[in-house]
């Protein structure tokens, strides 16, 4: 059985021995963490790899810039996702021992939690805040256009905004 030679492996071998490096490193600077630099940067290179750019990586003017803003928001969500696993765990320490998930829900409930933010990512704050009162705390238009100081009718807004946002994403 021979390996199957994807079309993009002989210029993307160049560029990734050319800059992998070079990313690690850029990304260990501003992690201080060389196992969240390395993970980053491979994640950083598959990103490259599946999006637009892959098709023509010696075209880019730039690469050290491109791979800097794809790790850049690669690290953004990384950080993102260590702050909702911390107000997770936050929250799990005020309940109560028989209340507390067993290790396979609380794991369970946190990929939840992160699917979540991935999905909601790139709402307005506004309309994210809504969503989520309405969804997760059951709360009314009134009760959030109250919190959020605008009228009910923004928020009814809001909501057809984030509900559309989600019946895009699932396309």
């Amino acid at each position: 059985m021979t390996d199957a030679v994807h079309p993009l492996q002989p210029g993307l071998d160049a560029f990734y021995r050319e800059h992998s490096s070079w990313l690690e490193s850029w990304l260990r600077r501003r992690l201080g963490n060389a196992w969240d630099a390395a993970d980053l940067s491979q994640e950083t290179f598959l990103r490259v790899l599946l999006g637009p750019q892959g098709q023509a990586l010696e075209a880019l003017r730039e690469p050290r810039a491109y791979l800097a803003t794809v790790g850049k928001r690669l690290m953004l969500n990384h950080h993102r996702r260590r702050q909702l696993e911390q107000a997770y765990l936050d929250a799990l320490a005020t309940l109560p021992q028989e209340l507390i998930p067993s290790p396979e829900q609380r794991w369970m409930l946190l990929q939840t939690l992160q699917a979540l933010d991935e999905l909601l990512d790139g709402l307005a704050g506004g309309v994210r805040r809504a969503f989520l009162w309405a969804q997760l705390e059951g709360l009314g238009y009134a009760q959030i256009a109250e919190r959020l100081q605008v009228s009910e009718r923004t928020v009814k807004r809001y909501m057809a905004q984030a509900y559309a946002h989600c019946l895009m994403a699932d396309l």
